[in-house]
């Protein structure tokens, strides 16, 4: 039930990006066309990106909070990762076209300098998105909501995207007016690595890949726990933001059913604590007298 409480609970950082990124984009796009800023404009276009993002994640945390049925078994966990592949599709579809814009405009030998309207905006909106990064940020923390910290990094990457925005604007009064342009050609860089960057953790995840490091983590929790001989197997998934960890266990063979079951529940009760991983499937084997311990 800890999996779910915490989902339900990640819905409000889901929430709080929305609003924000409804907010900051409306209000980026509407001044960019009065102060005639590309890179305003370009920023404006990435945060309604991250509108779709945003709710693409809130629409996956839903359906990952239903409870297991007939047809799925292991639950709906995984439609977290999904929404966060269509999110990745929506965002490079719009960098490709910021990218686009740009390059015409950032050879244009008539640009003019936008009105520093644009840049204050720019700034403005950069703080209320470190603040809605900083609130997510501890919201996954204490969630353990891999999807909302990957929200609140993405929270923060906007916050800075517009820092830029502002330097580009400033920069064009002092005459630099390929500056604007230019800043709109880095926004829309940083879009289309953003992108990539969750398709590619999303994929990943969806074809059941898992990081060697963490995963020598784990063998190394458990090999350490006492009655633990041998490891001979250890395989992890994710399933959203849960992860599944099988195991097979080698331990003294002349230990009875009881003493071995507490084996199990101490590898469950370590790999909570330390891993916060709540799903172990752990096969208990005998021991061969003849095997090196690992």
């Amino acid at each position: 039930m800890d999996v779910y409480s915490n989902l339900k609970q990640g819905e409000r950082g889901a929430w709080v990006s929305i609003f924000a990124y409804i907010f900051c984009s409306a209000l980026k796009i509407t001044i960019a066309i009065l102060a005639g800023s590309e890179a305003l404009m370009a920023d404006g276009l990435n945060n309604s990106t991250d509108v779709v993002a945003s709710v693409a994640v809130l629409v996956g945390l839903r359906i990952s909070r239903k409870p297991p049925d007939q047809d799925h078994p292991y639950g709906h966990f995984r439609a977290e990762t999904i929404s966060a592949l269509v999110a990745s599709f929506i965002m490079l579809f719009v960098g490709i076209q910021v990218v686009t814009d740009a390059i015409p405009a950032l050879f244009d030998p008539n640009h003019t300098a936008p009105n520093m309207l644009a840049g204050w905006t720019a700034l403005f909106t950069s703080v209320i998105m470190f603040f809605v990064y900083r609130y997510n940020r501890a919201l996954a923390q204490r969630t353990n909501s891999q999807a909302l910290m990957a929200a609140a990094v993405d929270n923060r990457s906007d916050a800075l995207v517009s820092i830029g925005t502002f330097v580009g604007v400033a920069g064009a009064q002092f005459h630099l007016d390929w500056l604007d342009p230019l800043a709109a050609f880095v926004v829309g860089l940083i879009i289309l690595k953003t992108a990539w960057s969750i398709f590619r953790e999303s994929t990943h995840r969806l074809t059941d890949g898992f990081d060697q490091d963490l995963l020598e983590q784990l063998r190394g929790t458990i090999s350490a726990i006492p009655g633990v001989e041998e490891i001979s197997d250890i395989k992890a998934r994710y399933l959203g933001s849960s992860v599944l960890v099988d195991v097979v266990v080698h331990v003294n063979p002349d230990l009875n059913v009881v003493e071995s079951h507490t084996i199990t529940e101490k590898i469950e009760d370590r790999m909570r604590k330390v891993h916060k991983i709540n799903t172990v499937h752990i096969h208990i084997e005998p021991i061969h007298k003849w095997a090196p311990k690992t």
